[in-house]
């Protein structure tokens, strides 16, 4: 009797896109501005709608989830890059 595997690939993304990217981070007024900051170098043309904020139950944290214009996985790993090295980032999806 043989086993059938079902191999699992990742969805293939294609490009240009528009791409959700999600900011978890400690909250504080500037955080949003200074998440838009790092997207806005990646995207000029992000509009404000595009933009959704949230604070955690009990306040201590802000998520911002930014839909950008994503253009190939090389700009998606910088935007990654450049979000983590912002003090006040906890985690980027």
């Amino acid at each position: 009797m043989s086993e059938d595997r079902v191999e699992m690939k990742r969805p293939k993304i294609e490009f240009p896109c528009d791409y959700p990217v999600k900011v978890m981070g400690d909250a504080h007024p500037a955080f949003a501005d200074e998440v838009l900051e790092i997207m806005r170098r990646h995207d000029p043309t992000l509009a404000p709608e595009k933009v959704k904020e949230r604070s955690s139950r009990h306040g201590n944290y802000r998520s911002v989830t930014v839909l950008f214009w994503a253009t190939g996985e090389g700009q998606l790993k910088r935007v990654f890059e450049d979000l983590k090295t912002c003090e006040s980032v906890r985690m980027v999806l």
